[in-house]
């Protein structure tokens, strides 16, 4: 290899190396990008129904977020967090409530097949985690506390408001600066794909927003008709944990659950029933409604891709790992198969 060579390849090494120290703000950065997209997608709406020009279509796209989020704001959040409070008080309870239901089980069960002396080891691991000094409200508060800090939480916020703001307002002259990071002769085409990552990530949003609002809906109706309390805190965490795949629906099945399993173990075990059919609804009828333009992705990969960005960019990347996954499909079907793996071409003579 000639020194020019050696050089490209020492600025690759370097550059990987950077990208991956900085690999936190990038998540940030593509955390803006999608809702940029968002945004982007909600003016051409506009400006295709109001037949104005962008600026005029911005205006009133941003105008109408802003309102949304007053009003959400005002009249949405304070009850939820009203009873999301409430919710966390109660969890305690349940938890040892589940406990108890669970070792009257363990129980009846040795008392049935080996007898008593059979689970004493057991009763006792049970009688010594309950004597602990353990508080039930202080390890779901240092489980809370994992989250990191609030004041950086904010300024991440910010930084990913400011950032989709500042896209939102010239996407073309930011999607330029991107292409300019290619070769000269694959600018046309990378500007292409660009286009087509956009496209299903707008298509995702939308697929999305619907799924969500129809899980939380169904879940407000259940809830109500099964006489569990704090359905509105309930719902919406149903709706917002939707948006996480595999990961989401579970973990919004705990706190209804929790709540219901206070007043009977029987109510506890209707409101999994409930969810469970909610979740083949939106499985099997609201997701092939909604997301038929979507880029599909199968189930396997969506968990991998969980796993996988979870581990490279923590929380952040579970939650941002399926439009992550649904871009980096996209490159790979693009780029990958249909620019480099299907160009290739056999001499003439050779073998496969």
């Amino acid at each position: 290899m000639r020194f020019g060579q050696w050089l490209g390849v020492m600025a690759t090494a370097v550059a990987l190396l950077l990208l991956w120290s900085l690999r936190e703000v990038l998540v940030l950065v593509f955390a803006a990008v999608v809702l940029a997209m968002a945004v982007c997608t909600l003016v051409g709406v506009a400006q295709e129904r109001l037949r104005c020009s962008r600026p005029l279509a911005l205006l009133v796209s941003l105008s109408g977020l802003l309102l949304v989020a007053v009003v959400t704001i005002a009249v949405v959040i304070p009850p939820f967090i009203a009873q999301f409070q409430e919710l966390l008080i109660q969890l305690p309870a349940a938890l040892q409530l589940a406990v108890q239901l669970l070792r009257r089980s363990l129980d009846q069960s040795s008392q049935m097949l080996y007898g008593r002396e059979a689970l004493q080891w057991l009763q006792q691991s049970w009688q010594n985690q309950g004597s602990g000094s353990l508080d039930p409200t202080e390890g779901l508060l240092k489980l809370l506390g994992i989250a990191g800090n609030l004041g950086s939480g904010l300024l991440e916020l910010f930084f990913v408001i400011a950032v989709s703001l500042m896209v939102s307002i010239q996407p073309t002259a930011y999607r330029e600066i991107a292409v300019l990071m290619v070769p000269s002769f694959y600018r046309r085409r990378f500007r292409d794909v660009l286009s087509l990552c956009g496209e299903a990530l707008s298509s995702w949003m939308a697929g999305v927003l619907i799924s969500s609002l129809c899980v939380g809906v169904l879940a407000a109706i259940g809830l109500s008709l099964l006489g569990v309390k704090l359905v509105a805190a309930n719902a919406l965490l149903a709706g917002l944990l939707n948006i996480i795949p595999n990961v989401g629906p579970t973990l919004s099945t705990v706190f209804p659950m929790s709540v219901a399993l206070l007043d009977s173990p029987v109510k506890a075990l209707l409101v999994l029933l409930l969810y469970v059919v909610i979740q083949h609804i939106e499985s099997y009828l609201i997701t092939p409604s909604v997301m038929h333009h979507q880029v599909k992705l199968l189930p396997g990969l969506t968990l991998i891709a969980q796993f996988l960005f979870t581990v490279i960019f923590g929380p952040l990347g579970l939650l941002l790992a399926l439009p992550m996954a649904v871009c980096l499909q996209v490159v790979v079907r693009e780029v990958l198969i249909q620019d480099v793996l299907n160009g290739w071409e056999l001499p003439v003579g050779g073998r496969p």
